[in-house]
């Protein structure tokens, strides 16, 4: 990162000594090919015509400009094809990097978000069953961007929306019900979409236990509820247990049935309605969601009087812009893809920029055995829980599996697979490269040799080779795959840099001896470089919420 922003303020002030101004067309990145240098740029192409000149002799002006001012940094500055510099930073610059690691405890952190409210709302599922893998992996993309937005600068809260209202909460209280009266005796047939898995016999039974047959002589309103109550309490509590064993952090419990229950749901409508952007028709009424892009009009409130889930969720949203969020981020289920849309519409007639709602869509795990399908439903009850996942193949793997591809991408995940210690499992092969690099410390330190105090310049120079220069690079680039996972809102960023960081180390420990290396300068050197490798992986893994094992 510090290469990146190095370069550019370095162009910068080449440019405004020139008299030029910088164009906003202008980009520094890597080149596509190595040979090409550390980093490229195309200022000179798309500098303001009051520049003048042939776009490579204004390259030439600012390559001279550039090894006068900055020769000791710069190993090369080239020009190419038309006008693009290519420039080549020194092994000294690279080796600095070290220092950095070692004396910034916040190497990588960013100020993208500039202090900005956020707000990571996820999971959410309803508390009609136990969380599912595919549950567990919308809670690690959540909790670990929320860990990589305040690493990045933000202001980060986070929040469960509780969906206690609604018909499939009154599924789940006929269900328990159901259950409670067949114990009790009564033969009743079981409702065709109520929810059959074995927790609500278990619920049932509990109650059983506790109240007796006390519940047949309530009226069936009475009874039903306090089925529904008791479910929901008793499910949500292991929700709760399950996310925290996950690492998942949610600040707030937001419940929808507060919504309802306080008015705000009908306080939103009502203002909607008062705006011109909700009206009655046939009975309903309707969202003019088609006025902000949407494909068609959406119902509020049926003819029947009862609301619609698009309902609650504008009142959600609406007390969310009350609560001063400048960036609010909805994890959904990619089932959900065609309610972004009116969602955004709504956020616009709510008079706050569409943009300010970001809606990120996870795929479904598609959970495997040996390479053989494993049936998941929480309705039927025939599903691997989130708990029961982690208990086989752990919390640390779980997660990074999860992480590891873009979250709208189709995840394959083989519990065998996943639990084998092999460097075909991308989890082993990080956090491998950390135990790996904490076992020959240990060895270190049993042969009386400790960590250099102070990275001093003199001992740094020694770490020239192209396998320390690309370690060196990469922990450069620690800073670029955090901000550019913010900017993007996709943690996968850090697990692919991750990997990459890994696959440098594993390469350079067979390659290069650290203990038994030539002179003890160099030896020294090298400590000095793993130890910054190894805090860097600890940060990244820290931000995908998984462990740095000190031994494997």
């Amino acid at each position: 990162m510090r290469s990146r922003t190095y370069v550019e303020a370095a162009l910068r002030r080449a440019v405004a000594e020139l008299g030029w101004t910088w164009p906003e067309k202008a980009t520094v990145e890597a080149p596509k090919r190595p040979e090409h240098g550390d980093l490229a740029t195309n200022v000179a192409l798309v500098l303001p015509q009051e520049a003048g000149g042939n776009p490579r002799i204004r390259a030439e002006a600012l390559r001279e400009r550039l090894v006068a001012d900055y020769a000791p940094n710069l190993a090369a500055v080239d020009v190419a094809g038309p006008g693009f510099l290519n420039l080549t930073l020194s092994p000294a610059f690279w080796q600095g990097t070290i220092t950095r690691v070692m004396e910034d405890p916040c190497f990588g952190k960013s100020s993208l978000g500039q202090g900005k409210k956020a707000q990571v709302e996820y999971v959410s599922a309803n508390p009609t069953g136990p969380l599912h893998i595919g549950h567990g992996r919308g809670a690690a993309v959540g909790d670990s961007l929320a860990r990589i937005l305040r690493f990045a600068g933000y202001e980060v809260h986070t929040e469960y929306y509780l969906n206690d209202a609604g018909r499939q909460m009154r599924l789940l209280g006929l269900s328990v019900w159901v259950r409670y009266q067949q114990l009790c005796g009564r033969q009743l047939p079981f409702p065709e979409d109520g929810y059959q898995g074995d927790y609500i016999a278990h619920i049932a039974a509990r109650i059983h236990r506790e109240r007796g047959e006390e519940l047949l002589s309530w009226d069936e309103a009475t009874a039903q509820d306090f089925c529904y109550q008791e479910g929901m309490n008793e499910i949500l509590e292991g929700i709760r247990q399950d996310l925290r064993h996950f690492r998942a952090e949610h600040e707030v419990w937001f419940s929808e049935k507060s919504l309802v229950e306080a008015g705000a749901v009908a306080a939103t409508l009502a203002d909607l309605q008062a705006k011109g952007f909700a009206y009655e028709h046939e009975g309903a009424l309707w969202f003019a969601s088609t006025r902000f892009g949407d494909d068609k009009d959406r119902v509020l409130r049926k003819s029947d009087g009862s609301l619609t889930y698009f309902a609650s969720d504008i009142a959600y949203h609406a007390h969310k812009i009350g609560r001063g969020y400048d960036l609010m981020i909805d994890i959904w289920g990619a089932d959900h893809h065609g309610y972004v849309p009116r969602m955004k519409a709504a956020i616009a007639a709510l008079g706050k920029d569409p943009e300010s709602l970001q809606i990120i869509l996870v795929q479904l795990v598609n959970l495997l055995r040996e390479g053989q399908q494993v049936a998941m439903s929480t309705r039927a009850g025939t599903f691997e829980t989130l708990a029961d996942v982690c208990a086989e193949v752990g919390v640390d793997a779980a997660r990074f599996l999860f992480l590891s591809r873009k979250s709208d991408a189709h995840l394959d995940f083989d519990l065998e697979v996943v639990k084998r210690q092999s460097m075909d499992n991308p989890v082993y092969y990080v956090q491998y490269a950390h135990a790996r690099i904490r076992s020959l410390q240990r060895k270190a330190r049993e042969a009386g040799i400790g960590l250099p105090e102070k990275p001093v310049p003199e001992l740094l120079a020694l770490l020239a080779t192209p396998e320390d220069l690309a370690l060196l690079k990469a922990l450069d680039g620690f800073g670029d795959a955090v901000e550019l996972a913010a900017r993007t809102l996709s943690p996968h960023h850090v697990s692919y840099y991750l990997m990459e960081l890994a696959g440098l180390l594993h390469r350079y420990y067979t390659e290069h001896p650290v203990l038994a290396a030539e002179e003890p300068a160099l030896r020294d050197a090298r400590l000095l470089l793993l130890e910054a490798v190894r805090r860097v992986l600890a940060r990244g893994l820290d931000l995908l919420g998984v462990d740095a094992p000190t031994r494997m």
